[in-house]
């Protein structure tokens, strides 16, 4: 018989403390419920929240959590602060997974593919009949927005925490959204009201609407089915592209085409209403860092709004939700231009990736709001309550390469995982933990990163420690992309719209580039710690490896090899004092080298600095992560560097006559077959990766010599798929 423990935590509040009582869930040893405590901790002892929860309020016995990750992670969390039992679901391959753990219940609801376990309604139907769960939180994505889950759920008298049918229907369909914020004057983008049925109708409205439009799926959302075009060649390949991505995630290939907006910035409303006509605006949250359509940083409030921008934009996000009879929390998404024009894009209806900013400068539990406006309470408060108090920063940290198109996925384990919760005003929200698997089958994020402040600078600050202090190994990450955003000139200034990244990084994202002082550092850093690791290999349990006198040294002569470039350095040690000369200049490294440790805290010429050590190895070689990114080096004695001149190159690949996945995903099309000629950019394959379709063209003109991969088949990143002569 497992025991059950009772744990105390303490929230910090507005007017106070507050103190609650945690069950134990009895599958979780208690080991790892220690570290689901710790974390719990750490999330909200920074959210200062505005209401008490009152626990004479009666709203739900168990809530069944309809989705993974973070976000049934952070539903928990809230059910364990108001007392109600939580259920979870999960696939077979995420039965170890942190949701699974923190929740009361589990119930597997299939195998891994999505359709066959987290859309799989019937299954889901099951666990909440066997759980006797009397709601469903969906979170975001999956069945969130889906209309025919949430009858299923009313017919059998089980509570969908979010809006009713008619609200997801009516906000779900951009179509008819749209026609609906006409009506409820809210400012929409010109566009063709209509479904397109072929890609040459679809060139026709382009043509009449005028170049550049948005090609993008009625339904869903997450930038998947959205592509722009410029020309009536890129609206063909667009309408394909489109309908074939919005088939894949949503079941529904209908598309629609508006206007694109050139450089626009993405800003949306959050509102929430409930069930009694009330409804309020929560301030905006700034969305304009994307790639692919995708968000990549967001924040609240935005730099752009004034006091009248901002209200005007909430009372029309108020009378779209007031339109439909909108009731939970919802976002309004609108696109802004320079002169603060602005434009309803769309409505979700759910909660939002990115709430956990409005929660910091609002003080407003939103999972909390849901779940009392799905029982039937009125809103706790009116418009004038609601507060901007401070600034608040998310990163989305996803297992991505950033040096391929901002960000295609990586997959893998995590190898040591640590997140940056020893830092003040830092929020995690995810759902991983040491030795997750990072799949193909689900969204690769990792966590989202939420830093808060007084002040705007100040949670930059704050944003730029945490992903230094941010230990992820065994999948490539985003952090080095994350990092230079927000030390950006432009983006400190406040200069992005929703073009910031091909417009500073029009040839791609190469990392972090090194100037001449950061280069010193760098190399100086890395020869302190090769002299560090040298010392310490002389001895064991603090004698000498060989019984004879010390050689006593305090000056070495080193070569560092940098990217192309070979660095003469002299250093000398003092007490935890390195003094390193490269070529001709002095740099001061001194800290705890913990060699066993993957942070480095060091202070480089009176600065202090995080780096991490990816890896070393007795050759010489340091991979070091500093300023977020990381850094190939080798440092070298001097004789080593000279014999190391006469060593044969390793003659690179010629990769223009093979082509090989980018990605590790589903192939979808094969274009050509041996024997075709090919043109330079025409297509050759098509590969669906994370539900995004992306097109792999041919560099040159070239016969096709060999085809190894077919319709349907898994490749890994960096499978070969396509010899030409």
């Amino acid at each position: 018989m497992t025991s059950v423990a009772c744990l105390t935590v303490t929230v910090e509040q507005h007017g106070g403390a507050q103190t609650l009582s945690i069950t134990e869930q009895a599958a979780v040893h208690r080991k790892e419920y220690a570290a689901f405590q710790s974390r719990w901790c750490a999330l909200h002892s920074n959210v200062k929240y505005s209401t008490t929860y009152n626990p004479n309020e009666k709203t739900f016995d168990k809530i069944l959590i309809a989705n993974r990750g973070e976000i049934a992670c952070r539903v928990i969390k809230t059910c364990k602060k108001m007392g109600i039992q939580s259920v979870a679901v999960h696939s077979d391959v995420d039965s170890t997974a942190v949701h699974v753990k923190m929740a009361d219940e589990a119930v597997c609801v299939g195998p891994a593919p999505t359709n066959k376990s987290y859309l799989n309604v019937e299954a889901i139907m099951d666990a909440i009949r066997t759980t006797g769960a009397q709601a469903v939180h969906p979170g975001y994505g999956f069945l969130s927005e889906n209309k025919e889950f949430a009858k299923r759920l009313a017919a059998e008298g089980v509570t969908f925490i979010g809006p009713d049918t008619h609200a997801i229907h009516a906000m779900g369909d951009k179509i008819e959204s749209k026609l609906i914020a006409k009506a409820a004057k809210v400012n929409t983008i010109p566009g063709f009201d209509g479904v397109v049925k072929t890609a040459e109708e679809a060139v026709k409205i382009s043509q009449e609407i005028g170049y550049p439009v948005m090609i993008k799926a009625s339904a869903g959302g997450g930038g998947k089915g959205m592509r722009i075009a410029w020309n009536d060649e890129e609206t063909r390949e667009g309408f394909r592209f489109s309908s074939q991505e919005a088939a894949s995630s949503f079941g529904d290939d209908r598309l629609l085409i508006e206007k694109y907006i050139d450089n626009p910035r993405h800003i949306e409303i959050q509102v929430l209403a409930d069930k009694h006509g009330n409804a309020l605006w929560l301030n905006e949250r700034e969305c304009s860092i994307q790639r692919r359509n995708q968000k990549v940083v967001e924040e609240a409030p935005s730099t752009f709004l004034d006091t009248d921008t901002r209200r005007a934009m909430g009372e029309q996000a108020v009378q779209l939700a007031k339109a439909v009879q909108y009731s939970s929390a919802g976002t309004v998404e609108f696109l802004v231009d320079s002169k603060k024009n602005f434009y309803f894009l769309e409505m979700n209806t759910r909660l939002q990736v990115e709430h956990p900013i409005t929660e910091c400068i609002t003080g407003l539990d939103l999972v909390e709001q849901m779940i009392r406006v799905a029982k039937g309470y009125q809103l706790q408060h009116k418009q004038e309550d609601i507060p901007i108090n401070g600034w608040a920063i998310e990163s989305r940290v996803y297992a991505e390469d950033p040096y391929k198109s901002f960000g295609l996925p990586s997959i893998g384990r995590l190898s040591q995982y640590q997140e940056p919760l020893n830092l003040s005003n830092v929020r995690v929200d995810s759902g991983i933990q040491e030795g997750s698997d990072i799949s193909i089958y689900y969204d690769p994020m990792i966590s989202k990163l939420v830093t808060y402040g007084a002040t705007r600078a100040e949670a930059l600050s704050r944003m730029e420690d945490a992903l230094d202090n941010y230990v992820i190994r065994g999948v490539t990450h985003n952090i080095p992309l994350l990092r230079e955003i927000i030390t950006h000139p432009r983006f400190i200034s406040g200069d992005i719209s929703t073009n910031f990244l091909p417009e500073v990084y029009p040839d791609g994202f190469k990392g972090h580039q090194l100037e001449v002082n950061t280069r010193r550092e760098l190399l100086a850093s890395a020869a302190a710690l090769y002299i560090t690791a040298q010392l310490r290999s002389q001895n064991v349990l603090g004698n000498l490896r060989v019984s004879s006198a010390p050689v006593k040294c305090n000056r070495w002569e080193l070569c560092g090899e940098l990217g192309d470039g070979l660095y003469s350095m002299e250093v000398t040690k003092s007490g935890n004092v390195y003094t390193v000369e490269v070529d001709g200049e002095k740099v001061e490294v001194s800290g705890q080298f913990y060699l066993a440790s993957p942070l480095l805290p060091l202070t480089i010429n009176g600065t202090d600095r995080m780096l991490q050590c990816l890896s070393r190895d007795a050759s010489g070689r340091i991979v070091l992560q500093y300023l977020g990114t990381s850094f190939k080096l080798r440092i070298l004695s001097k004789l080593a560097a000279e014999l190391n001149s006469y060593m044969p190159e390793k003659v690179p690949e010629d990769t223009s006559s093979i082509l090989r996945s980018p990605m590790p995903g589903t192939v979808v099309a094969v274009s050509v077959k041996p024997g075709d000629t090919v043109a330079e950019g025409q297509e050759i394959c098509v590969i669906e990766a994370m539900k995004m379709q992306n097109s792999l063209t041919a560099v040159k003109q070239a016969k096709v010599k060999h085809i190894h991969c077919k319709p349907g088949e898994t490749v890994g990143e960096g499978d070969l798929l396509v010899e030409l002569e």
